[in-house]
């Protein structure tokens, strides 16, 4: 089993993680929990009740271990709101370096209720990075109320390895699938001629981005295929070949954050990296409040061996699978090994990776609109997806507007695939107060409007000279979702409704 010498320490950097680890989860329950009443709520556009309530009706009692999650217990509005405030204060009690260890095992099994009964609004792929990287964590961190930050147990070196392999699983598979999925826009390099303005919520530097010459923007795909393939190997070579590939993917989380809203995705990555670097890498003077030089460094016991090894053991046949799957390289699995990724899948803390596996190039977006006469039809205006076209592109991030994200996601697909889309119509024709919230402006704030229809666009970021002054420049695409009304029973129903 690897150790680390006294020439290798990374106590600085495991002090730091602990901190940025804790922003991050305060980022992420304090946006979720601003939106949670509106998306999986009692009127919210994803009852969470109903989904456990239907996962019940159809697996028994094996839906407790399927669905893991604490709102069994209760998945009203107060319970959905009391995880996300207990993981905001436990966030900051970690970010003061109290039993940080103890915190990072609870902040994971509070996400984890949460993004089992937020579906589809949560699940995206920082949401199974935040789970996959606290479980280890929970081992790297100490348990001490007050951390002897200095002292590193055989599992803690352990962990800190475990970190190292996510974090190149992540990047190499990013670079890996881009290739494997024999996409035109990656191969030649065309792919950031359409990303600028077709990601979910760019920022106005992107526009500004998407004006670069062709060269350029084929030079900036090739640099990021180098940096995701091979600074990812890095993580594993000597100390100076490391911290130049920590410095390169940081580089590059940098470079992406500044043109996109990408939630707290960024800013997890770089925490990660952050672990590559050695004591000597950190100020004087952090290095002595730790007491670097007297780290205490405890030897693998046999009796340390014997259970960590199949800890590790474990994770590697967890997470192989997910490392080589998306690259078409999984092996045909023995059956006792399917089963076991099968049976540790709702844990969602052995996962595979990629962005942007296949470059979107076109941008639909999706307006919604109400009536009353189901001919004068006023349009919903939401917080942050482009609309206006003379509004600037904002910055979000770390917040994620869930809603405005899940309608990237619906304009690439029908309203037929997107089940939850008819819910937040149905949602809308009551007028329920907390849908609303998620939403910039309500055309109807006296009553609930009759009629509701969808209609999709094809936006473009306009270019320097096209005579166009605004931000965006927009086509009609005709209807997404045809006019409904509530039926009887409180149902949707098609309405036979004018057009203008």
């Amino acid at each position: 089993m690897p150790s680390f010498t006294l020439s290798s320490r990374f106590t600085a950097a495991r002090w730091i993680f602990t901190r940025a680890l804790g922003v991050v989860f305060f980022c992420a329950f304090a946006s979720l929990g601003v939106q949670i009443r509106g998306l999986a709520g009692t009127h919210g556009i994803v009852p969470a009740s109903e989904f456990l309530d239907n996962a019940w009706n159809q697996l028994g009692v094996g839906a407790l271990w399927r669905f893991p999650t604490l709102c069994w217990l209760n998945a009203g509005d107060t319970m959905l709101v009391g995880i996300c405030l207990a993981g905001v204060a436990i966030s900051l009690v970690m970010i003061c370096g109290i039993l940080p260890g103890l915190c990072a095992l609870l902040l994971w099994g509070l996400y984890l209720s949460l993004c089992w009964v937020a579906m589809p609004f949560t699940l995206f792929q920082w949401d199974t990075l935040l789970l996959e990287t606290a479980l280890p964590a929970a081992m790297l961190l100490p348990w001490q109320f007050r951390p002897q930050w200095n002292r590193w147990r055989s599992a803690q070196q352990a962990a800190l390895w475990v970190l190292w392999w996510l974090l190149f699983r992540l990047m190499f598979e990013s670079g890996a699938v881009k290739l494997s999925s024999n996409d035109d826009a990656w191969w030649n390099l065309t792919a950031l001629h359409y990303h600028f303005e077709t990601q979910p919520l760019p920022l106005w530097t992107a526009w500004y981005a998407a004006q670069l010459p062709d060269w350029m923007l084929r030079v900036a795909v090739f640099i990021m295929f180098l940096i995701e393939l091979i600074a990812p190997v890095l993580i594993f070579a000597p100390r100076r070949w490391r911290h130049g590939g920590a410095w390169a993917l940081i580089a590059l989380q940098i470079g992406i954050l500044t043109t996109g809203n990408f939630a707290f995705f960024n800013w997890l990555t770089i925490a990660l990296c952050l672990l590559l670097f050695d004591d000597g890498a950190w100020l004087r003077r952090l290095r002595e409040r730790l007491q670097s030089a007297s780290a205490t460094v405890q030897t693998w016991t046999p009796l340390a061996q014997w259970l960590t090894a199949p800890v590790l053991a474990l994770i590697v046949l967890l997470t192989v699978e997910p490392l080589l799957s998306p690259i078409g390289l999984a092996p045909d699995w023995p059956t006792p090994l399917a089963k076991l990724n099968q049976f540790f899948e709702p844990l969602l803390s052995f996962n595979g990776y990629g962005l942007f596996r296949v470059m979107t190039t076109s941008r639909h977006e999706i307006f919604v609109e109400g009536s009353d006469d189901g001919v004068n039809w006023k349009p919903y205006e939401f917080r942050w997806k482009p609309g206006d076209l003379n509004e600037r592109p904002g910055l979000v991030a770390p917040h994620q507007p869930r809603l405005d994200w899940q309608m990237w996601f619906a304009a690439l697909s029908s309203v037929g695939h997107e089940p939850w889309f008819v819910h937040f119509m149905v949602r809308l024709l009551e007028g329920s107060p907390e849908v609303l919230d998620l939403l910039r402006t309500n055309p109807f704030p006296d009553h609930p409007p009759r009629f509701l229809r969808a209609e999709a666009y094809d936006y473009h970021f306009t270019r320097f000279g096209d005579g166009h002054p605004g931000w965006w420049k927009r086509e009609p695409l005709g209807l997404y979702c045809p006019p409904i009304m509530l039926g009887p029973g409180g149902e949707p129903v098609l309405a036979e409704t004018g057009r203008r």
